[in-house]
């Protein structure tokens, strides 16, 4: 980026979302709890679900800084003895002030059982303390990734003030970049294909669109809250209103206009037209897809929100495992506020499906 900043005096920002996306999935995913996968006790990250949040790097007066607060979510896969597993490792805050030892992890594992809640202990002795050295890293390694973009150069900077600070600076992030911990097996130190591909995704006009992750638990078999998604009269009892098809086979006056459910192909209206919403697949008792938006939403912003039923029959629970992308950067917490307050809840509480805390 072109810097016009005399002596490197004013505050400049970068914005590095989509580079610590990149960054963050070459260094994380491939992890495992060793290198054997034929061990008893197995599990590696498979890939990286969501990173939301916000990471910048600035500068003023010559000082280079960086500002991130990150949520992580990696999928799990592996293995005890012959039994295989999904899950994920969520993570909720990856901050410029936290500290290695500080971090916090939430280890999910799907359709859990006894036998597979030993995997637990296992990820959390193996494979947490390889995911903290990643985290640790980030930070230096952001700032010399990037703290040359926002400065005008040492030779072109005529206030000492500055000068010392910028080279006091630089000092001090090539010290903690060489003491960060060894990159994955496999990752590269300095992502240069990183920058390449976030700048790609960027003049494509994904910079613009954020994912979210959501693992809502309901105390149900599979089929009863998958059907509470396409039930219209479950629908209505939950969202205490009407729903309205707009189009698709359900529309009034097409041949599957008294359909119990939803079908297929059906865009649908909620919450008095607030939520607009279309059915785009179903896998019974497994798998739904829904295009979603909210009304204010520009009329051509769709976002996909994709439900993975898992069940436990051993433990009498269904996790769902939501993965809603498209969504405009900034909406993300509404978004998630919608469907903990406006969905997950009602649920629970109009058919007695789990608990509310």
């Amino acid at each position: 980026m072109a810097v016009q900043n005399p002596n490197n005096w004013h505050w400049v920002d970068k914005n590095c979302l989509a580079w610590a996306r990149e960054y963050l999935r070459q260094q994380l995913v491939g992890l495992s709890t060793g290198e054997d996968a034929k061990a008893a006790q197995y599990a590696r990250v498979a890939s990286v679900s969501s990173i939301d949040g916000d990471c910048e790097v600035s500068q003023r007066k010559g000082k280079v800084i960086s500002l991130f607060e990150l949520q992580v979510v990696l999928l799990l896969e592996g293995h005890v003895g012959e039994e295989q597993f999904q899950g994920s490792i969520t993570v909720p805050e990856v901050a410029f002030d936290t500290e290695r030892d500080e971090y916090q992890f939430d280890v999910s594992v799907y359709k859990e059982t006894a036998t597979l809640s030993a995997i637990k202990p296992v990820v959390r002795e193996q494979l947490l303390p390889k995911l903290r050295d990643v985290f640790a890293a980030f930070g230096p390694t952001l700032l010399a990734e990037h703290s040359q973009d926002i400065q005008v150069p040492e030779a072109q900077v005529n206030s000492a003030f500055t000068k010392e600070n910028q080279q006091a600076t630089a000092g001090v992030s090539a010290t903690k970049t060489a003491t960060a911990a060894k990159p994955a097996p496999g990752a590269t130190a300095t992502p240069k294909a990183a920058t390449a591909t976030a700048t790609a995704t960027a003049s494509a006009g994904g910079a613009n669109r954020s994912t979210l992750h959501l693992e809502p638990s309901f105390i149900v078999p599979a089929a009863e809250i998958y059907n509470t998604f396409l039930d219209k009269q479950r629908v209505q009892a939950f969202t205490r209103g009407p729903l309205r098809v707009t189009a698709g086979p359900s529309k009034e006056g097409s041949a599957s206009a008294g359909a119990a459910q939803l079908q297929i192909g059906d865009a649908f209206e909620l919450f008095e037209g607030n939520v607009c919403s279309e059915l785009v697949s179903a896998d019974p008792g497994r798998a739904l897809e829904f295009r979603w938006r909210l009304r204010e939403w520009p009329a051509k912003v769709w976002s996909t929100l994709h439900m993975a039923f898992h069940e436990s029959q051993e433990f009498h629970e269904t996790k769902v495992q939501v993965t809603w992308s498209g969504i405009p950067v900034g909406e993300e917490d509404r978004v998630r506020a919608n469907f903990e307050n406006f969905y997950v809840r009602p649920i629970k509480l109009t058919f007695g499906f789990g608990v509310v805390l």
